[in-house]
């Protein structure tokens, strides 16, 4: 099943400042997640963001922040998106049946998002090339359980190219242009 931009939303899970200086190749982290974000502002596929403890930890990194309007990060305590009452309203709030989900770390809140999302019977998929932790063995056994579980692991280009859809969309050439380098 193709992700279509109609039905689906991006959630980036707590790419927060303070916990980047320990997550292995955080730039590409930060990169992808922009990446991402931006397609999805192009084709108006809702964005979600998730912060976990912000008056501990503090906010999402700014490069990510400044793609959302003021306050559109959802703190929350739990580990799982889908356990967070505030984050698991506004995704059921967009009434999208399709989650496309980015972040850190692989192997916590973003497994346990996207488990959690699927018992709740969401269609989930996990960008590969846009989520990290720590150590690099945690991401690839994240992969490998949640692929295990039913969840759809994808890459920032495989979405982005299945949200846009056609090369004959008026969106297509700034994709092509600015997205594809």
């Amino acid at each position: 099943m193709l992700i279509s931009a109609d039905n689906s939303a991006l959630l980036v899970i707590d790419v927060q400042e303070k916990l980047l200086g320990g997550i292995h190749e955080s730039e590409n982290l930060i990169k992808n997640c922009q990446w991402l974000m931006e397609v999805a502002q192009l084709m108006e596929v809702p964005i979600v963001g998730s912060e976990q403890y912000p008056q501990g930890v503090g906010p999402t990194t700014e490069t990510l922040r400044n793609l959302l309007p003021e306050g559109e990060f959802i703190g929350k305590t739990v580990f799982s998106c889908a356990d967070s009452e505030p984050c698991l309203s506004a995704i059921q709030a967009l009434d999208r049946k399709s989650v496309v989900i980015c972040g850190m770390e692989s192997h916590v809140c973003v497994m346990q998002t996207a488990l959690g999302l699927k018992e709740k019977g969401f269609d989930v998929s996990v960008v590969a090339d846009a989520i990290s932790a720590r150590n690099p063995l945690d991401t690839e056994y994240a992969i490998e359980r949640m692929r295990a579980e039913g969840i759809r692991i994808v890459t920032r280009e495989m979405v982005g190219f299945e949200w846009v859809r056609r090369s004959d969309m008026p969106q297509f050439k700034t994709f092509s242009m600015n997205f594809l380098r």
